[in-house]
């Protein structure tokens, strides 16, 4: 895996597709990859997920990152590696799914709260973090983990995050986010989320441009 900075929106945001059926994922994926985004996960407790995750593998999106969602056991992992994606989200800090996934060659983002779960995440071997859920301790807890995580660690603060929250967690040392019912819920149309979609990756690039800092590992 390559360490470079993170290019921007492209693989600094994660658009969450909880509810989604395979009949429309794909349409969806469309719309989302016009906008600008360029990883898409399909939660697991999500109607027959890994069919969804399958189209999305096949329909081969150039440079877009297919992931799974609420990952929480090995058996798991190996279904979302069969159906062909190439990253696991989890909403907990599971170092035997960390482990699995990494030995399959995928990309893991497991789920933490605090400087325990994060340095037990680091452990076992992720490099890209899950701050969830998000709303619950705000940017300034991420500021604090910040003064003791590896500058090369990459924390996605996810959960109750809209787009005018986006330049706070930015400034408290956030690499990228994951938006949920911000971005996608079952009842939205298309042309809603594609509005909403641009409206998360404008705000990004717009709170991100002046800031500078560490490289970071992109997800690959």
């Amino acid at each position: 895996m390559q360490s470079t900075e993170l290019p921007g929106a492209e693989h600094a945001l994660v658009a969450i597709l909880r509810g989604v059926e395979p009949g429309r994922v794909v349409g969806i994926a469309d719309v989302l990859y016009q906008a600008g985004l360029r990883i898409i996960e399909v939660p697991l407790n999500s109607p027959d997920p890994y069919a969804s995750i399958a189209a999305l593998a096949d329909r081969r999106l150039p440079g877009c990152i297919i992931g799974a969602g609420t990952v929480l056991d090995l058996l798991q992992v190996r279904r979302t590696h069969e159906a062909g994606a190439t990253l696991v989200v989890a909403p907990n800090c599971n170092a035997e799914v960390i482990g699995g996934a990494l030995q399959l060659g995928m990309q893991v983002m497991p789920g933490f709260a605090s400087a325990t779960e994060a340095f037990s995440a680091i452990r076992a071997g992720a490099r890209h973090l899950k701050l969830f859920p998000a709303v619950s301790y705000g940017p300034r807890h991420l500021q604090a983990l910040r003064a003791v995580l590896p500058a090369e660690i990459n924390v996605y603060p996810v959960g109750g995050i809209g787009a005018a929250d986006i330049p706070a967690w930015l400034t408290a040392g956030a690499s990228g986010f994951g938006f949920g019912s911000e971005l996608f819920r079952p009842d939205y149309s298309l042309a809603d989320i594609e509005r909403r979609a641009r409206a998360l990756v404008t705000a990004f690039r717009e709170a991100r441009a002046p800031l500078t800092g560490p490289a970071t590992e992109k997800i690959a």
